[in-house]
């Protein structure tokens, strides 16, 4: 039954599609690094919170192989929300209500918040992966991509993925 599998889609970016500058450090502006939209869909039963984590799978490392670049890393998103909208990244203080609960961690810049792809080449594969939990995180005041992957081992109830092209 596709129409039951736990999904992850965005209005903005096509699965496979190419991700637009917008969202990139390469747009223009105040129109540049501004966190796409997302929605999910048939949420795993017992889901307590999601966890979302967005790599450039695709980012070579100077001295050798591809290590997966970490664009955006967000704990503790309420099973009650059906999304995130467009340039939300940084404003979940300002949103409020469902959304105020939500911790984004430190990127591969080590900053948090979302920061789009800005390379030397384009082709990359930008996956986002969201991970439905049967807990919240509670992963202190430094949130990385490390310790999340860490610590929802044996929590994950499912995992939905969009990949994009930059």
């Amino acid at each position: 039954m596709a129409e039951e599998e736990f999904r992850l889609v965005s209005p903005s970016i096509d699965n496979e599609g190419r991700m637009p500058r917008h969202f990139t450090g390469e747009g223009q502006g105040a129109k540049k690094n501004i966190s796409p939209p997302l929605e999910w869909y048939n949420l795993p039963e017992g889901t307590k919170s999601l966890a979302l984590v967005v790599e450039d799978i695709d980012a070579p490392d100077p001295i050798g192989p591809i290590v997966p670049w970490t664009h955006w890393v967000v704990v503790n998103i309420p099973p009650t929300l059906k999304g995130l909208p467009e340039g939300f990244s940084g404003k979940e203080e300002e949103a409020g209500g469902d959304y105020a609960g939500i911790k984004e961690g430190n990127n591969d810049w080590k900053v948090p918040g979302w920061r789009g792809p800005f390379l030397p080449s384009h082709g990359h594969r930008i996956q986002f992966r969201l991970f439905a939990l049967d807990d919240t995180m509670n992963l202190g005041n430094k949130v990385t991509k490390e310790k999340l992957l860490e610590s929802i081992d044996g929590h994950v109830l499912g995992e939905a993925m969009l990949v994009s092209y930059f």
